[in-house]
């Protein structure tokens, strides 16, 4: 039986990459491609696909945020499994798209035949997450398994539910009062202990955690 794909990246050489690593895979058929999360859902109107392999964020839609996206997915497609394509490295996120029903996490710094083994376990009714993400779960769920602690002190905490409220490491700096260095020094070892490696990291884990302010 020949398995249905829909593809979806923003970035012209993955789809081809895609394209190029099922070209020999007679069992999958590539039926549509989208570059924009707009593009996806119209293609999920137009194609009956057995399975969706998609970038964790796209510009340019009704949903660009990742997590909005997948929630939307599942909300109109509940039977259709879904492999995501992401480069965020933060296990907050991870753990929140497969509650959210993803049944396959690729890493996409990895080899692009990576896609295949989650291919090949989804289509088997497995779920897949790439080895570089595994640890990092494994780790968000035994915090002090190796005697690290990630624990964020008072004001470190403070300094990150303001910025992921939206404002900037000046504007936190005139509300508490401390120096633009200090607040952006905190910040700093408040994503070091948590493992957030970008701005956009702070926000899904804000909201992954109820840091709000």
């Amino acid at each position: 039986m020949t398995i249905r794909l829909i593809i979806a990246d923003d970035h012209p050489l993955i789809r081809i990459g895609l394209r190029m690593l099922l070209k020999n895979r007679s069992e999958f058929s590539i039926i549509a491609e989208a570059n924009s999360s707009n593009a996806l859902l119209d293609a999920l109107r137009q194609h009956s696909a057995d399975l969706l392999i998609t970038d964790f964020s796209m510009p340019d839609g009704e949903t660009p945020d990742g997590l909005g996206l997948i929630q939307r997915l599942r909300r109109d497609h509940r039977d259709l499994p879904i492999i995501v394509l992401t480069m965020i490295a933060n296990a907050g996120v991870h753990a929140s798209m497969l509650r959210s029903g993803v049944r396959g996490l690729v890493d996409k710094s990895s080899d692009i035949g990576e896609v295949v083994l989650a291919l090949d376990a989804v289509n088997a009714g497995r779920d897949y997450v790439s080895p570089s993400f595994r640890k990092s779960l494994l780790d968000m769920k035994h915090p002090c398994r190796d005697g690290m602690s990630a624990r964020l002190s008072p004001r470190e905490t403070e300094v990150l539910r303001l910025f992921a409220s939206g404002l900037t490491v000046s504007s936190i700096s005139e509300r508490l009062s401390r120096s633009v260095k200090t607040v952006s020094s905190q910040k700093s070892v408040a994503m070091m202990k948590l493992g957030l490696k970008t701005d956009h990291d702070i926000f899904f884990y804000a909201r992954e955690h109820g840091m709000k302010y």
